[in-house]
């Protein structure tokens, strides 16, 4: 799974249902790290894709790690974010490390016994199950997983449990703050409006600050209404949401509280974030305020999912950038309850400018590209160090196995490379020759006559 949070709370749930039918399930990830023999001894592994790639790459001295014989990979279009290369190398290694057993295999059987004599049974394949959402180029990522095609699903975006009705809005302003200040007032009536009768309400911001100022203007506008409940109830404000908020250590869910209204981000104490989804599942608050990375986290449906702004500032180029249309897809993906709802609405607010885009991707699939090329040098060394890779020859064989080789065949100008799809085996092989040398420049690897060592 993508996160840790989505790793916890499948071993809450998984934990408890696969227990009770005597399958034991481990937890692995940066926060828990269980000793060999629990983990030789779990049925089912939970893990991020960080954790089983440093994992994965010692697979011959890890008994279990070569054990595996089924892995789901959840949320496989994210292979063309930043954090995809990881997903495709452990897929890329699994399929490569096969090939190298079975080959190892053959000649141990070439060695010890007459090949008419051999007995040995074939080792068995793991089985890839991949998870993702609607997909331009299916058949590409299904061909890559070793998928046959009866084995590949691709549901239009518009296949839900339940049917969700997107709205995309537009708004001026050259500047980030007061264009995000301009949105609050059509939130409120946008809550309104969709929900009239108090459903709950998700409302996704780019950062914690925003949380803050969207929650508390929410409640300045509820207030001029004149409710004393804000957007919940009497019941609920006096049994659950007063002494709730004397409880919790944030100032700003503290006020917010009482109105019916909760905060969620990473900032928040381990306590403060559990009364926040408590009270949320229970219904006393009704409109929850919280960064992103909820859509990927704790499971809280809701009827109406507001994503207020598409963009965030990323501080390693020092200016704000798009969320990726996964993470937006993500987030609206959260619009629907199945057991409570027929129909759900998703609100998306965006840039003017970007309003025509998000109304095609939004109910388009769309292609996934690989990223392995831009961080190429970090996974050739951890490859070469494990033993993977020790001539330039493995290199071009490792590669044969990853997305980043099939995409390039058929989009090869994408990934620079002018030659069209003939060029292709030229630029690889340049490609990898080049990561090669630049390892050797940094003192990382030492070559011997073309080899790496």
């Amino acid at each position: 799974a993508p996160l840790k949070s989505l790793v916890r709370e499948r071993m809450r749930d998984w934990k408890k249902r696969l227990g009770a039918i005597g399958i034991s399930v481990v937890e692995l990830t940066g926060d828990v790290t269980p000793d060999a023999r629990a983990l030789a001894r779990a049925r089912v592994l939970l893990t991020t894709p960080e954790k089983w790639d440093a994992v994965s790459r010692w697979w011959r001295v890890r008994a279990y790690v070569r054990a595996v014989r089924l892995v789901v990979l959840d949320e496989v279009h994210l292979l063309g974010t930043d954090r995809g290369a990881v997903l495709e190398m452990i897929v890329s290694r699994m399929r490569h490390a096969q090939l190298s057993r079975a080959r190892d295999d053959d000649r141990d059987d070439a060695l010890h016994a007459p090949p008419s004599t051999s007995t040995r049974a074939p080792r068995p394949l793991a089985r890839l199950v991949g998870l993702s959402t609607a997909l331009a180029n299916a058949r590409d990522v299904a061909d890559w997983l070793g998928v046959p095609r009866e084995g590949l699903y691709n549901f239009r975006p518009s296949v839900r449990p339940v049917p969700v009705e997107v709205h995309v809005q537009g708004y001026p302003g050259r500047h980030y703050c007061p264009r995000m200040a301009t949105m609050n007032r059509p939130i409120f009536q946008a809550i309104r409006e969709h929900v009239p009768d108090g459903a709950p309400t998700l409302v996704f911001v780019a950062s914690r600050r925003q949380t803050r100022l969207t929650a508390l203007d929410l409640i300045s506008l509820v207030a001029t209404e004149g409710g004393t409940s804000g957007f919940t109830t009497p019941a609920a404000v006096e049994r659950e949401l007063v002494p709730a908020a004397a409880t919790v250590a944030d100032a700003a869910l503290r006020h917010a509280l009482p109105y019916g209204v909760g905060l969620h981000h990473a900032g928040l104490s381990e306590h403060d974030r559990e009364t926040v989804e408590r009270l949320f599942g229970s219904g006393a608050v009704r409109v929850l305020v919280s960064t992103a990375t909820l859509a990927w986290g704790v499971n809280f449906p809701a009827r109406l999912v507001i994503v207020k702004g598409t963009e965030f500032f990323d501080a390693k180029q020092g200016r704000y950038v798009d969320f990726p249309i996964t993470d937006v897809l993500q987030m609206i993906g959260r619009a629907g309850r199945p057991q409570f709802d027929t129909r759900a609405i998703a609100v998306v607010m965006c840039h003017e400018p970007k309003k025509d885009f998000y109304r095609k991707f939004l109910y388009e699939p769309f292609p996934v590209e690989s990223a392995l090329a831009s961080v190429l040098h970090d996974h050739v060394a951890a490859e070469i160090a494990a033993g993977s890779i020790t001539t330039v020859a493995d290199a071009a064989e490792f590669l044969s196995y990853t997305y980043l080789f099939r995409r390039m065949a058929a989009n090869p100008n994408y990934y620079g490379c002018d030659a069209g799809r003939e060029g292709v085996p030229a630029f690889l092989a340049d490609l990898i020759e080049r990561t090669v040398v630049d390892l050797d420049d940094a003192g990382l690897v030492v070559r011997d006559h073309g080899l790496a060592a």
